[in-house]
């Protein structure tokens, strides 16, 4: 009669994941119902009625008391043969599978109606202490043996065990079932063998044996939110998988009953706010363990939903963090109230910014590159996500303002694209009033727009005249200290020309007069007895010469902050040939 797979007498261990039912007893089902009674077809006269939620059933005390330790005892304290039960687990169709087994009824048990089977036969009390092989003992063999060895089994029961959860739980289901399920999930990808789904977009199998990190998490996530969280908190618990295994899991479980599922959509939005309130609690608290795209997404749900304040203030701490990571795309939230003022949630990429930047001056040190790239990584998308909002034909102008404002200066290194954002929004909103158009216009630095961008300015009437002029004002200063510069460059060439021709006629001077000195048959030079180098009076007097107008020169041409080249006067120019004229004579 007992039929379970047990795999010593059965099979061999790679057929396990085969093994899905159960079968027990040999006798037909002669179970029928007449008039809101359940009764069994037998020549033997009912002696045992017993009701439950509504439903009588008319049987055989001869079948029953002697496999159900409860009915021995209820029967022997009321002394008829009238039973009337209460909240059975699984209720009478898990009771009607225990009468069946009584009788020796085919049934047929799997991880589908194990849950209510195991359940009903434990409040019944079917133990072996009321009689051997009992219904009990074939339903734990079956567990054992079959459904905690297959990975999708598992599963089904522990989705099952949620509309018996208490009593589940305490006869194991629950425990047993998830320590099935992590030990799988940590069985490295190499060694999975059993079916799972996997339908990730863009995902080909192209090898029977490729199996991804991640294969488990479409699967887990047909679990009920309690059984799921607890699955995963246990999985997370081990410290065995990397955290951004975990916030896939998350991400998956979010698509398919928060996010995007028509069927989740069809909950209310308490379940729906449990359910992103658990998940915020799993995320773990490794940077990157989720995207920021999922957490800007969570963000927006949120605050739809009116999650709570610590779920809302962890999400903003989380996508402040990451806001460096973002892309255009993943800021293009739309607003949550059709009401709204703009059609994308400005607001919220608003909030986030300033998470990003609080946080950002709290770790940020002076003259950290890495942080720097981040802060202007941040700026450029801001100026992006601008250029995108400006053309809302509803969107205000203090809210551009505000978005603006949302950010440091130093987040902007360049202005191009706030310039262009700023324009868009002009060109959108043509009836925008002059003084919102200035205050817009006031955030421009022209010293950090580039030279085509000041060329369109400086012809856009869209432009307050203000922006206009201070436009045209810079490229002025601008060309006047190009100007300047390459005047100044020249003059100091010259200056060094004449200063070098100095040093060389003061050479040629010096080695004039030793020739004459010698050819006179004198010493040019002469060392006393103490070493050092002695000049004649006329060497001295050419030396003097020479050195007064030299340093006259220099003078001069520090006076004039090297602004322009010293120019010689006539009597500077007179001492010059003299001097040169002197030294050709001698040579």
């Amino acid at each position: 009669m007992f039929e379970s797979y047990v795999a010593s007498d059965f099979c061999s261990q790679n057929l396990l994941a085969e093994m899905k039912f159960m079968k027990l007893g040999l006798n037909p089902d002669t179970f029928y119902t007449e008039e809101a009674t359940r009764t069994v077809i037998s020549d033997v006269p009912n002696d045992l009625t017993i009701r439950i939620d509504g439903m009588s059933y008319l049987l055989h005390k001869s079948c029953l008391v002697p496999k159900c330790g409860l009915l021995q005892r209820l029967l022997s304290e009321k002394g008829d043969g009238a039973v009337e039960l209460h909240d059975v687990p699984g209720g009478e169709g898990a009771f009607e599978l225990c009468a069946k087994f009584c009788y020796g009824i085919t049934i047929s048990l799997s991880a589908h109606n194990f849950v209510p089977a195991f359940c009903a036969a434990s409040f019944l009390r079917m133990t072996e202490k009321v009689e051997n092989g009992n219904f009990i003992a074939k339903l734990e063999a079956f567990f054992s043996s079959c459904i905690l060895q297959a990975w999708k089994d598992s599963l089904i029961t522990l989705q099952s065990a949620e509309r018996a959860y208490e009593w589940c739980e305490n006869l194991g289901i629950v425990r047993r079932c998830i320590e099935s399920i992590v030990d799988k999930i940590l069985t490295p990808p190499t060694k999975v063998k059993w079916s799972y789904t996997y339908t990730r977009p863009g995902y080909v199998r192209k090898r029977r044996d490729s199996v991804p990190k991640d294969w488990w998490t479409e699967d887990l996530s047909c679990l009920g939110m309690d059984m799921w969280s607890s699955t995963v908190t246990t999985i997370s618990s081990t410290n065995m998988l990397q955290p951004q295994l975990i916030g896939e899991a998350l991400h998956v479980y979010a698509q398919c009953w928060l996010l995007d599922s028509s069927e989740g959509s069809c909950d209310s939005p308490n379940r729906k706010r449990r359910i992103l309130e658990t998940i915020v609690r799993l995320i773990p608290a490794e940077k990157g363990s989720v995207s920021i795209r999922f957490l800007l997404r969570l963000l927006s749900s949120a605050n739809s939903l009116g999650a709570s304040s610590v779920s809302k203030a962890e999400l903003l701490k989380l996508s402040g963090l990451q806001l460096d990571e973002a892309t255009l795309p993943d800021l293009l939230l739309p607003a949550q109230s059709p009401n709204a003022a703009t059609s994308h949630d400005i607001d919220l990429v608003k909030m986030v910014a300033r998470s990003f930047l609080r946080q950002w001056k709290r770790r940020n040190t002076a003259g950290e590159s890495q942080s720097l790239r981040a802060m202007h990584k941040v700026g450029n998308l801001i100026d992006s996500y601008l250029q995108v909002v400006a053309k809302d034909a509803r969107m205000p102008a203090q809210k551009m303002v505000s978005l603006i404002e949302s950010i440091p200066a130093t987040a902007r290194p360049q202005h191009d694209h706030l310039y262009k954002a700023i324009n868009i929004y002009l060109k959108e909103h043509p009836d925008v009033s002059k003084a919102d158009k200035k205050h817009l216009c006031s955030f421009l630095d022209c010293q950090k727009l580039s030279p085509e961008v000041r060329s369109h300015a400086v012809k856009n009437e869209r432009l307050p005249l203000r922006t206009v002029v201070q436009v045209l004002f810079f490229e002025q200063e601008k060309s006047n200290s190009t100007t300047d510069k390459k005047h100044t460059s020249s003059k100091q060439l010259e200056n060094s020309v004449i200063r070098d021709d100095l040093s060389k006629l003061k050479v040629t001077s010096s080695a004039a007069a030793a020739a004459e000195e010698q050819s006179n048959g004198t010493r040019p030079k002469a060392y006393g007895t103490s070493g050092a180098l002695h000049y004649s009076t006329r060497d001295k007097a050419q030396l003097s010469q020479e050195l007064s107008l030299k340093v006259k020169l220099e003078k001069e041409s520090e006076a004039a902050g090297d602004a322009a080249a010293p120019q010689l006067n006539p009597s500077n120019r007179a001492q010059m040939r003299s001097v040169s004229k002197m030294t050709h004579i001698k040579r």
